[in-house]
């Protein structure tokens, strides 16, 4: 992270490897965009995304979304058949990391869909 990064957090952050990373599309976009998750904790997680990136002109704090999961296997530097499912998850927050990035938080709501 960047030394100038400064916590806002209060809770503390539990990391987990559960999902290693995310999946979605949005209607008014014909792209289909993938992340790595970062940030994870029992309250959430976060995805870094270039301030540049299109993405951020479709997505605003609030929006639900139908995300595509991957989880991880046991070592987290390596995906073998990860097992996906469908989420409905929530933009919790858009929060600028550095001068070329920003986080953006998310929020599992429900479990749509598994190995799909």
């Amino acid at each position: 992270m960047s030394e100038n990064f400064i916590e806002r957090r209060s809770e503390p952050r539990d990391y987990i490897d559960e999902y290693y990373s995310v999946e979605f599309s949005i209607r008014e976009n014909p792209y289909t965009y993938q992340f790595k998750i970062w940030n994870l904790s029992a309250k959430g997680m976060c995805v870094l995304v270039r301030k540049d990136s299109g993405i951020l002109d479709h997505l605003k704090v609030g929006d639900i979304l139908n995300m595509k999961y991957y989880k991880a296997d046991s070592n987290p530097k390596h995906i073998s058949k990860p097992s996906t499912g469908y989420v409905k998850t929530q933009i919790r927050h858009i929060t600028e990391r550095d001068q070329k990035h920003c986080f953006v938080g998310l929020l599992i709501l429900e479990n749509i869909d598994s190995d799909r």
